[in-house]
């Protein structure tokens, strides 16, 4: 596999799509932080942040339902155009003056929905455009790590120099640019849907399948006690804990420092092949937990800023083995629905450990939230290393090969 071609015009393609889309969501944050919050405050910011988490977890597991049954490329295709057209309505809006709170909150609910097409298609399509498909996700990891780094940046330069109206509009560029890139791949022709099954019998389908796979599941339910437990609080406890200790420059240089980290662990996962992925996954993933140590700490900035390299090292190694071993061990027909169950329970649980993690903090202290944070994250750790179906799956080839192997001039 390592003399493999992986430039090939479908890969390319990709590669820019999925670049640039996430460099768009990397801007979507603080569009809504800064234009959203500057009309409205953090009331109408945490609305419209909502308005978009709520349709996407009620739409995920459809998505990868209709991903199965007509394809992935369609699908994410009309899930671009769709969010195109909710951030360039934003951005119309803040053109013409200050939008109503409801355009906004219909525009963010459209938009969620609409990622909820795109995002179950994300794992089922590296198979389509790679043979190695390690290789694929670890370069895939660190563009989307420097757009990660970039994008915000670029949003508070933009929304600085010139306003809401062209932050928007960037915005919705990115989804245009990932639009004609998914239009330009050569796939070959999806088989026709089996319209004896329901979507919801494909659901039903899907959860067999989910549940059947001790090794998936697993790491969903810890991944589930994570959101509520370590990556919920982490973002809220820690941006006020380091920017009242530090400054808001501070903070910055922390979410630099992550990006720095996954940009490094994603070029390590580029040369390491481990033979069993997860367990190795695993063993990177305890240095996740030295970011909220360090933050619990009060660690001084050069410590603080170690410790985030490190955690975003971690968990961007632990993407690509996580990623690589779905697409490599599920079969082509079901990884779309798989991958949507997967972001459903990871994702969903996220939403309540950031809810709670003030009301908590204001009880017990932010600096003991943050440390049990950190226990938690070792204990999973151990966790799946001590799960027998995780530590002990293999590294396994694609179950098809791409569709297009042939070199980009």
């Amino acid at each position: 596999m390592k003399g493999t071609a992986l430039w090939t015009g479908n890969f390319t393609r990709y590669f820019l799509a999925r670049t640039v889309s996430v460099f768009g969501d990397a801007m979507l944050i603080v569009a809504s932080a800064l234009a959203v919050g500057h009309h409205y405050g953090a009331t109408g910011v945490g609305l419209v942040l909502a308005a978009f988490s709520i349709p996407f977890l009620a739409s995920i597991l459809f998505g990868g339902v209709f991903a199965d049954r007509i394809g992935a490329r369609p699908l994410m295709l009309g899930a671009d155009l769709v969010r195109l057209v909710a951030q360039g309505s934003v951005a119309a809006a803040f053109f013409l003056g200050t939008p109503a709170l409801w355009l906004l909150l219909v525009c963010s609910a459209v938009h969620g929905a609409a990622s909820a097409a795109f995002q179950p298609g994300v794992n089922g399509m590296v198979p389509l455009v790679a043979t190695d498909l390690h290789r694929a996700n670890a370069t895939i990891k660190v563009s989307q790590s420097i757009a990660q780094l970039l994008g915000p940046a670029t949003a508070g330069v933009v929304f600085g120099l010139l306003g809401a109206g062209p932050l928007y509009a960037t915005d919705a560029a990115t989804f245009a640019v990932s639009a004609a890139c998914l239009a330009g791949l050569r796939l070959g022709a999806m088989p026709p849907p089996d319209t004896a099954t329901s979507p919801l019998r494909d659901l039903a389908a899907g959860w067999h399948e989910f549940r059947s796979r001790t090794w998936i599941w697993s790491v969903i339910l810890v991944w589930v006690v994570y959101g509520v437990l370590l990556f919920g609080p982490l973002i809220p406890l820690g941006s006020v804990l380091i920017s009242g200790r530090l400054g808001a420059p501070a903070y910055g240089w922390t979410e630099s420092g992550l990006a720095a980290g996954a940009i490094a662990g994603g070029l390590l996962a580029l040369r390491l092949r481990p033979h069993r992925p997860l367990a190795a996954g695993a063993v990177a993933m305890f240095g996740y937990g030295l970011l909220p140590l360090a933050i619990a700490l009060h660690a001084p900035l050069t410590l603080l800023l170690t410790a985030a390299a490190a955690n975003g090292a971690a968990w961007s190694f632990w993407s690509v083995m996580w990623q690589t071993s779905v697409q490599t061990h599920v079969p082509p027909e079901m990884l779309n629905r798989i991958t949507s169950y997967e972001v459903f329970g990871s994702d969903g649980s996220l939403p309540i450990g950031q809810a709670l993690a003030g009301p908590v903090a204001a009880l017990v202290g932010a600096e003991a939230v943050l440390g049990f944070s950190v226990g938690v994250s070792v204990l999973g750790c151990v966790a799946l290393l001590l799960i027998p179906a995780v530590r002990a799956l293999q590294r396994s080839e694609p179950h098809v090969p791409a569709a297009d192997t042939r070199v980009s001039p």
